[in-house]
């Protein structure tokens, strides 16, 4: 058995903090999970796999039964990456007024974070939501030093 996991509220304030490599990779990975329909199992043990629910889409239940690891994995970045609509796949730019890390901070990890927050945007867009300025916040991390490896606890990305 699971249970649905509530929504975080996105802000700009939170999106902000993702692409500054702010928040754990499982942080980022669980705001597109819980939008994509995965849910925990009824214990809620925060160890356990999240698993697609009845509110999955069928192509993500398909491919990954249990809540893949978004940054860590390329199969999962690329999948999230196909599935923002050809014209929503701007709003980063549009919306953050984000233009790419430069060169010297251009690592797959935050490329894929940039996806995830692309992603947000579009799932926010296809609903007509808009995006607060505010809201809730994690506690902020500092920028890994090795930004290959991210923060402790994040995994090693392939």
């Amino acid at each position: 058995m699971v249970v649905p996991v509530p929504l975080w509220p996105l802000s700009r304030a939170l999106l902000q903090m993702i692409l500054e490599d702010r928040t754990s990779d499982r942080f980022v990975a669980e705001r597109v999970w819980e939008r994509l329909g995965y849910q925990l199992p009824a214990d809620q043990n925060p160890a356990a796999p999240w698993l697609a629910g009845p509110q999955t889409p069928e192509s993500w239940q398909e491919a990954f039964p249990q809540a893949p690891e978004l940054i860590a994995t390329r199969p999962a970045s690329v999948a999230l990456t196909r599935s923002v609509p050809k014209p929503l796949k701007q709003l980063l730019k549009q919306q953050l007024g984000f233009t790419g890390y430069k060169i010297g901070e251009l690592y797959p990890r935050r490329t894929r974070r940039a996806t995830a927050v692309n992603w947000l945007l579009a799932w926010l867009a296809e609903r007509e939501e808009p995006l607060p300025e505010e809201g809730p916040l994690p506690d902020p991390l500092t920028p890994p030093l090795d930004p290959v490896c991210g923060h402790p606890g994040d995994l090693p990305v392939s």
